[in-house]
């Protein structure tokens, strides 16, 4: 997933930021947010950042920015690209400096100090950047650049900025009348609380739950490392000689598919499937009901039919028809392929003299046991050779195949937290290229999930290049006593996807950081991630990085081929789960009229109208469904299986000529990951590969041809 909370008029990300004005700077002389970084590669200063440094330096920047911004609108020269456009563009650096940091550790590493500055700060930058879109006098001005656009000299980076801010403005109601403008305000004002608060309820209800064991007869079924990792648990949470599961990915899924107890399987699962709908202060439904219509408001204020249209505007897809029309063309192979293996689930049931029918906590326990009996695969057998480090590894070496990086370590930059990995990235030529931040274990200050982020876009300053810091930030399996971090293979993929959005980052070369890296349409952003996986499980690749923790032996030959045999299996589960989510975000977001308060009803009513099955429920139920409610995917979640059709006819590409083909790395490179949003993403894509995906290949992938 790629993460990225900006300001709609304030994209300009820099570490290195300016003082502040004479009268500030006895006041805040001791916020480190506030100064000139002195750190190696002027990264964040995050040894000497604490939560009281945010409200006094958000403060100190939103005034800077309001002055930066009067400097423009009160210019009495003519409006120019440069004084209007590209001062624009370089506005607001200190606070959107402040802004990504804040974010990222609100992601990654929150406390209650954080989260109530967050609810507090919501409005105050919503209400700060509808000063900026609205301003009539501020839009003359980019309206008038944007008018003389065909008699200036302009090059295509500096015309597609110019044609983002002024769509910006448009999109963010500039031409709205004022009665108008003072309804977007307060829509978007109460959106920005409420997607706040739906995040912190689920960070809350995630943290809430654990399932305390005390009989060790429960655990039957559970492997060695899980049953560790569990007792660690409980021990950290002064629960010595007992087990404690929770809602964290790699705690509730392994327990879902090994655990012999269904009674457990289902208190675990029940809870999983209902954080935010439990009734409690945590409760989220009333937040999905009002988030999707105030959008749906704003989309109408705006002359849209509906949210999804505003959104898909400006995206691959362009409108939800075309979206429905994809997910639909997938949605019925797979729901096929899903109820054969449903079938088969059954008769592993029935074979054991129950009688009970699969419900959802069974699915994953009994596809790993037909798993095992289908192609004596066992995941266990393929984790020891998937230590964290070798992955990390194999990451960085087929970057270094692929384009010639290389990634040193670095020990002497400051962390936001003890577990965080820095990494300096070199280019071929040995020139600094950018800093990587990576974030891999779950705890309680950190929301769930795997993203990246940056801490500072690319851009070009007096000719050079600024390089770009960037971070990947996941939930992985922990270290249990002595041994590595031992990671899934799906752990694996993972590392390679955020990896993969990491060099989108890292590689980006483009003169305006409002377009650099990773700025481009949800539906395109993901293809540079999910190639990247498609390295991860390649046999060839494998050889050279899954290696035995102890032996150091590569994954040997017999393993790979039970892995490739094994490559579709439970492919109808895993599309059909991921498709119902993306058609419920469809559902929400395409509707034209107000969508009703009982969202479980309504939830209900979309997943019945697709004929999902009862053991089956969408990836992300309505009311833990962060990627559109609070996480920028609204709309979009289906950006993914977009993408995948992209990525996997990208890969194509290689695998016609050799895996690192050295030419057609070059054009992936200087096609997509150096232009950011520069350009049209389709026309990118046919500069790439000479010409439009084919679906054939993702199809193929997912054995659903």
């Amino acid at each position: 997933m790629h993460k990225k909370k900006l300001l709609p008029f304030c994209l300009v990300i820099a570490a290195v930021v300016v003082g502040c004005q004479d009268q500030d700077k006895t006041q805040n002389s001791d916020n480190p947010l506030l100064a000139v970084y002195d750190s190696p590669f002027q990264v964040p200063p995050f040894d000497k950042i604490k939560s009281e440094h945010f409200r006094p330096a958000f403060k100190v920047a939103l005034e800077q920015h309001n002055l930066e911004i009067d400097s423009i609108v009160n210019n009495t020269e003519e409006p120019t690209f440069q004084n209007t456009i590209v001062a624009l563009e370089n506005a607001g650096t200190l606070l959107n400096n402040i802004e990504t940091i804040f974010s990222n550790l609100n992601s990654a590493n929150t406390n209650d100090s954080i989260q109530a500055i967050d609810t507090d700060l919501a409005p105050v930058l919503s209400a700060h950047t509808d000063e900026i879109a609205l301003n009539e006098k501020l839009f003359a001005r980019v309206k008038s650049v944007y008018d003389s656009r065909n008699t200036l000299s302009l090059d295509a980076e500096d015309t597609k900025l110019l044609e983002e801010t002024y769509k910006g403005f448009v999109r963010s109601g500039a031409n709205l009348s004022a009665d108008k403008k003072e309804q977007l305000k307060k829509i978007n004002a109460e959106l920005s609380v409420l997607t706040t608060t739906f995040g912190q309820n689920l960070l809350a209800e995630t943290n809430a739950f654990e399932l305390v064991i005390d009989n060790e007869g429960d655990l039957a079924g559970l492997p060695e490392g899980l049953r560790s990792a569990a007792a660690d648990a409980a021990k950290a949470k002064g629960k010595e000689g007992k087990w404690v599961f929770t809602l964290q990915n790699p705690s509730v899924m392994p327990f879902l598919q090994y655990a012999d107890n269904r009674s457990l399987r289902k208190k675990i699962w029940d809870a999983y499937q209902k954080k935010g709908n439990n009734d409690n202060d945590y409760d989220n439904k009333k937040n999905v009901v009002k988030i999707a219509n105030l959008r749906l408001e704003k989309a109408k204020l705006l002359g849209y039919p509906s949210h999804a249209a505003y959104v898909l505007e400006e995206s691959m897809a362009q409108n939800p028809a075309n979206v429905y029309a994809l997910l639909n063309k997938i949605w019925t192979p797979a729901l096929e392929k899903a109820k054969a293996e449903a079938a088969d689930i059954q008769k592993e049931i029935v074979a054991a003299k129950d009688t009970f029918e699969v419900a959802p906590y069974d699915w994953r326990y009994y596809q790993e046991k037909i798993r095992k009996s289908r192609f004596a695969l066992n995941e266990e057998e393929i984790k020891p050779y998937f230590s964290l480090a070798s992955v990390r590894e194999g990451a960085f070496a087929t970057a270094n195949k692929l384009y010639g990086l290389t990634f040193i370590a670095l020990n002497n930059v400051p962390v936001y937290h003890p577990e965080v990995e820095v990494y300096e990235v070199k280019d071929k030529d040995g020139s600094h290229l950018g800093v990587l931040y990576a974030d891999f274990f779950p705890r309680e200050s950190k929301r769930g999930g795997a993203w990246m982020t940056s801490y500072r876009n690319q851009a070009t300053k007096s000719g050079k290049r600024v390089a770009p810091v960037i971070s990947i930030v996941c939930n992985f399996t922990k270290p249990i006593g002595d041994e590595p971090a031992l990671l899934t293979f799906d752990e694996a993929t993972t590392l390679f996807h955020e990896f993969g959005h990491a060099l989108h980052g890292l590689l980006s070369n483009v003169k305006y950081r409002s377009l650099a890296g990773t700025s481009v349409s949800r539906d395109f952003v993901e293809l540079p991630s999910q190639i990247m996986e498609n390295w991860a499980g390649d046999p060839e690749v494998l050889k050279t990085y899954a290696r035995h923790y102890k032996t150091k032996e590569a994954i040997p030959d017999s393993l790979i081929a039970k892995m490739e045999k094994a490559g579709t299996f439970d492919q109808g589960f895993a599309t059909v789960e991921y498709v119902a989510a993306s058609l419920l975000d469809l559902d929400y977001h395409a509707a034209t009229t107000p969508i009703p308060a009982d969202v479980n009803a309504f939830e209900s009513a979309a997943m019945k109208k697709i004929g999902l099955i009862d053991a089956i429920i969408p990836r992300y139920r309505s009311t833990y469904f962060q990627h559109i409610f609070s996480g920028g995917y609204s709309a979009g979640y289906y950006a993914y299986i977009w993408s995948e059709v992209l990525d996997s006819d990208a890969f194509a590409a290689f695998k016609e000529k050799s895996l690192y083909d050295a030419p057609t790395a070059a054009s992936f490179r200087k096609n997509i990951l150096e232009r950011g949003g520069t350009g049209n993403p389709a026309e990118m894509y046919r500069l790439f590969r000479g010409t439009d995906p084919n679906p054939v290949y993702l199809m193929k992938k997912r054995g659903l041809n």
